[in-house]
């Protein structure tokens, strides 16, 4: 008997990959402090790393902050291109093959990076293979990858668009809680074992979620199926067929509707860039001076960050049963701008953890976004429109990585505090386009409006004969 239920897949994928995800900059800041310094990492039983003021011990910090921030950012430009290329194509392909591809490969890809994890922290490998591992894993898809799957799934079994917007909500808060319970405890896992026994122990989670993908989770997207059969145009070539798809997307609707998903599509997109840009650089600002956290409090804060995806899927659920999309998603913007800038001027523990407070509904943008974009296509479009939604939010996280890594990097020496600052400024460009969206929404309402009155004033005898 198989599942129709894609949220055991990406609770388990949270869990595992953030039982890595802190561990990852932490593992490359220690080896490189090794490496430049010439001296032991400073590990103590206190929360904070600051021993001394020392101007030596300050200069050690920022050489292997920017040291960091370009490593991150040569990994993250080394698997952009690819995993943006296989997350267009699979996640298009899915609306003619099944969306069973989308979730597996990614899945797969993970798994081999964390193997290749394990086995640079356990042989003490050159750390520059890391790079390598994640282009290697990205070559099989994403976390855009597999989250596009997972929505197109959502999408074909959910009619109602109300309950459409609550469960993809829902997939973003599981994300969130897992997330959460995994980080809080990679520090103690850290300190009382090393980096080996996390690898390990998110590897066996992948590996048992890879499985429940393969053998139990049941297809929503047949062949067969006439309503999602592969639209007319080149079928002589896969990769033409799949392009196909995306254009047919936009090509087969109306001026008005490709205007609103046009400006849909780049407030998600614009979203993404100054979230993902501004919360990226989070960590590496957590282990600079003054705050100079320890893996304890590492994870303390990124666990608090999650609780993050549970109050914006109650906002969303609260919201939706008294305001428009629009007003919930400039809300979780105002959420955004508002923790970006309290993070800048963060130079205390109280401080950084209290800036979490105002981020309690920055996450409510997304889900809302995401289901006012599914709500004005067709059924077979579902997988052509969240490859482009996927597309676009991994080149809009990657982007923002490589931009804000590299910004950082020049900027930690005088004021750390800048790339939030500029996130926090980048969030009106969303918030001006989502105030288009709400007047094309409304003009198009008032069309619908319109026609349905005229065709109520129609006598019944007037009626042609059938």
């Amino acid at each position: 008997m198989g599942f129709f239920l894609v949220e055991p897949i990406v609770a388990i994928y949270a869990f595992a990959s953030f039982l890595v995800y802190p561990l990852v900059q932490q593992y490359v800041y220690r080896r490189l402090w090794e490496e430049l310094t010439n001296t032991t990492y400073p590990v103590e039983d206190r929360n904070s790393r600051c021993v001394n003021n020392s101007s030596n011990h300050s200069s050690h910090h920022e050489v292997v902050q920017k040291a960091a921030s370009l490593f991150s950012l040569y990994s993250e430009l080394f698997s952009m291109i690819p995993s943006l290329i296989v997350t267009l194509m699979l996640v298009a392909y899915s609306d003619h093959r099944g969306r069973k591809i989308t979730i597996i490969l990614p899945l797969l890809g993970s798994l081999t990076y964390t193997i290749s994890f394990l086995a640079i922290s356990f042989f003490e490998l050159n750390l520059y293979l890391l790079i390598i591992a994640n282009f290697i894993s990205s070559l099989f898809g994403g976390i855009g990858t597999l989250l596009g799957g997972c929505f197109s799934y959502i999408a074909d079994l959910c009619d109602d668009s109300k309950h459409r917007t609550l469960r993809m909500a829902g997939v973003d808060m599981v994300i969130g809680l897992l997330s959460g319970v995994a980080s809080i405890s990679t520090g103690y896992f850290l300190r009382a074992a090393g980096f080996n026994w996390p690898f390990l122990t998110s590897a066996l989670f992948q590996l048992a979620n890879l499985l429940y993908a393969i053998f139990l989770l049941e297809e929503t997207v047949r062949p067969s199926d006439p309503l999602l059969s592969p639209v007319n145009g080149p079928s002589q070539r896969p990769v033409l067929k799949l392009l196909y798809g995306v254009y047919h997307l936009f090509a087969g609707g109306s001026k008005r509707r490709n205007c609103l998903l046009v400006l849909l599509l780049s407030t998600f997109t614009s979203y993404c860039f100054a979230n993902m840009g501004g919360l990226s650089m989070v960590t590496l600002y957590e282990l600079n001076e003054p705050l100079c956290w320890s893996e304890i409090l590492i994870g303390y804060g990124s666990a608090l960050s999650t609780v993050v995806f549970l109050t914006s899927f109650v906002g969303v659920t609260l919201l939706s049963r008294c305001l428009h999309n629009v007003a919930i998603v400039f809300i979780g913007l105002l959420s955004v701008m508002s923790g970006l800038v309290m993070i800048a001027f963060a130079k205390t523990t109280l401080m950084m953890f209290l800036v979490r407070l105002p981020m309690l509904l920055a996450i409510m943008p997304a889900p809302v976004l995401r289901s006012m974009m599914s709500k004005v296509i067709s059924k077979s479009e579902q997988g052509a429109l969240f490859a482009c939604v996927a597309f676009l939010e991994s080149l809009s996280s990657n982007v923002a990585f490589a931009v804000f890594s590299s910004l950082y990097a020049a900027t930690v020496a005088w004021f750390p505090g800048f790339c939030f600052l500029l996130a926090a400024g980048l969030c009106l460009i969303p918030m001006a386009l989502l105030a288009a969206v709400g007047f094309v929404s409304s003009d198009e309402a008032k069309e619908e409006e319109a026609i349905l009155s005229q065709e109520e004033s129609y006598p019944e005898d007037d009626e042609p004969c059938v």
